[in-house]
């Protein structure tokens, strides 16, 4: 069987990791008493529209969600590949109605030298590129425990 470099340590699948962060996060949320739906779609564009399947989101209240169960590099570098992917979930909240508010919930991973998290390093670098109305919340998978960054 061929090794996958940017395969997760000790997961069958980086989808498999995904889906567990979701479902987990899912169960948090419906804790809080917010009920929100899997793969909600909402129309998304500035000019033209297309749908897009947010991992969660809601009507009442009118909600978004996409998670993002990141980690730093075995070196403890910039995940660049995973910032594009953080960037491209502020674009698309930019291109959805201003009515939802809008959440990114990134796992909470520390940094092995600094113990910054991705989330936070994610904030201090990129903030200038999140749309109003948009919310960057860590998730400790270990204790069930979100918390509201920005």
């Amino acid at each position: 069987m061929e090794m996958n470099n940017f395969q997760r340590i000790g997961a069958a699948s980086n989808t498999e990791v995904g889906r567990d962060f979701e479902a987990a996060a899912h169960i948090f949320f419906d804790k809080t008493g917010i009920k929100l739906k899997r793969g909600f779609p909402v129309q998304v564009g500035f000019q033209a529209k297309k749908n897009h399947n947010f991992e969660f989101g809601s009507e009442e209240p009118p909600i978004l969600i996409e998670c993002k169960s990141y980690t730093w590099t075995s070196g403890g570098n910039s995940p660049s590949a995973k910032i594009r992917g953080l960037n491209e979930a502020m674009l698309l909240f930019s291109a959805a109605p201003e009515r939802y508010r809008k959440i990114l919930l990134v796992l909470k991973h520390l940094h092995q030298r600094t113990r910054l998290s991705l989330a936070a390093h994610y904030i201090k670098n990129h903030a200038h590129l999140f749309p109003p109305n948009t919310e960057v919340w860590e998730f400790d998978l270990e204790g069930s425990r979100a918390e509201r960054l920005y």
